[in-house]
This record gives C-alpha cells, structure tokens and sequence, in this order.
C-alpha cells in the first residue's frame, strides 16, 4: 500500500491532497478488514466489499465520498492485480449509491461586477483587486493562485502560465481589466525590488513577504470582502471559477474550449456548465413562450 501511495505521488505526479485522499480510503478499509477477521488482500470478495461500502454508508459517509473510495480501492487492486498479487480485482462491477447531481451556484454579471470593483484607495486594496479580477478573468483553481508566480505571468501578451492538477501546465489568457490591476499591484508591492528577484517573487505573498499567501487567508478575504461590497451569497474561489466558466460558455458555446481554459482533464467534468446554461434557457423560455406560462 505505502509502495503504491510512493507511486501515485512520484510517478504520476497526484497532488499531496489526493495521495492524501488515497491513504484515508485504503486505511479505512484496513481498520474494517481488521474488524471483520480479514487477514489480507488476496482473502478479499466482491461480496466483501458490498459490506464495507454499506458498513461506511451506514457511518454516515456521502454516495459522492463512497464513489471516491471505491474508485481508490479500485485502483489500488488494479496495481495489485497487474504486480501478481491478486488474481482478480474483487471491487471491479461495485457500484456506490449514486450521488445527485449537484449544480455549482454563479454570480450573474452584475454582481461579480459589483465583487471585483473593490475601492483601491485603502490597505491592501491594489491587491485585493488583483486577486479578484484574476480569479473572474482566467477561472484559476484557489491553489494555482495561491502558488502563481510573476514569472509566470505575461502582462505584454495577456497571458498567465499555470501549473495545473497533476502537473499539468496550462496558458490561459488574462482579461484587459485584470492585466491593468495585476500591473497597479506590481508597481506598488515591487517598489524598490530588484526586476529580477521580483519575477521568482509569489504574486500574492503572505504576511511575511517571502512565501505565498495561504488557501484559508485567501478565503477568509473573500468572503470579507463580498460583505463589504453588499453580496449576501457564500462567496468563495471556486464560486469565481464556476462564474468564469458559466459565462465563457454562455457567450461562446465552446465546450471543449472551456474545458482547455478550466484544465479539466475530462470533458464530463466540463459538461455540468451546460447544465447550468440550459438552466438558465429554460427559465427564459418559461418566462416567455405564451404556451409555457402558467396561470396565476
């Protein structure tokens, strides 16, 4: 088990978020294997599974948690089956109960407008702009913002170079409004840094200057500041990417370009955005069609 984590962490380049997502998967099942007298992988069944699956739904864990877990057990056996280890993969053909489809909320135009045009004028407001219309302009993840560099960004072309899941490098544009804010917080936190050292410098630093600002800081700011500028929704990171997306593929209807810009290695992943837009159709055809409106 601890040779396979080794693997997905060196070999294939997962994040330490999901190795660590792994590791509670695979020791949840050895903590229930424990439990049930079941000595080893090989001494494993389907049927044995089923009971572990039902054992942690019954402990209170999501149908969205369960899939994941199966899908973990299922890759693990995999590897287990491919070293010789095993001679069939007892979780292959298990299902999780499945999850509803749980639409991402956005901001329409209007509030996000409303979001990112922060005052300036007051501590930390040249940053706190930046942040804001580079996470609306290039649907970045909370993590690729947090670990962006100014080497990495293109101000000139409009363009930011993002490390992505899974190491996987991206170039994704940056909007006119973004650029400008991104060069206001430059000149302004650059002061008297050397154009060198500035490039290796994290765009957004934490308090002391030198590594960057953490993922809960980040957070913590945002929803501060969606208060303070009169949103009443639960504003986070990811409430940004989703908006991004939304309206990228509202405008354009290219699917597959906004799976390029978001870094999605799978398009499904890509296709609730059409969810939400058909969502939106269907309220403007309800609210319009003269056959559609129901009586009062």
């Amino acid at each position: 088990m601890t040779e396979w984590l080794r693997q997905l962490d060196v070999e294939r380049g997962l994040s330490p978020h999901s190795v660590s997502a792994y590791r509670r998967d695979l020791d949840a099942l050895l903590g229930w294997m424990a439990d049930a007298g079941i000595a080893s992988f090989d001494a494993l069944d389907g049927e044995n599974l089923r009971g572990f699956i039902a054992a942690e739904h019954r402990r209170g864990l999501s149908p969205k948690s369960l899939q994941r877990r199966l899908s973990a057990l299922r890759s693990f056996f995999e590897a287990l089956l491919r070293n010789g280890e095993l001679k069939a993969n007892p979780a292959r053909g298990l299902r999780a109960p499945k999850a509803p489809r749980k639409l991402p909320q956005t901001l329409d135009a209007d509030e996000v407008t409303r979001l990112v045009e922060v005052p300036t004028d007051v501590p930390l407001g040249l940053r706190d702009r930046a942040m804001l219309e580079l996470f609306y302009s290039s649907g970045l993840r909370l993590s690729e913002l947090c670990g962006l560099r100014w080497n990495a960004l293109d101000l000139d072309e409009g363009l930011v170079r993002v490390d992505g899941k899974g190491g996987k490098m991206r170039l994704v544009p940056v909007g006119s409004h973004a650029r400008k804010a991104l060069a206001d917080w430059r000149a302004d936190s650059g002061a008297g840094v050397d154009a060198v050292a500035m490039r290796a410098r994290p765009v957004f630093p934490g308090r002391d200057g030198a590594a960057p600002i953490s993922s809960r800081a980040v957070q913590l700011r945002l929803r501060q500041l969606a208060q303070r500028q009169g949103l009443w929704k639960r504003v986070h990171p990811h409430l940004l990417r989703h908006s991004f997306a939304s309206h990228v593929l509202e405008s354009s209807g290219d699917l597959r370009g906004v799976q390029e810009l978001l870094g999605h290695a799978d398009i499904a992943t890509t296709q609730i955005y059409t969810h939400l837009d058909f969502q939106h159709l269907a309220k403007v055809y309800d609210a319009a069609h003269p056959r559609a409106r129901r009586k009062s």
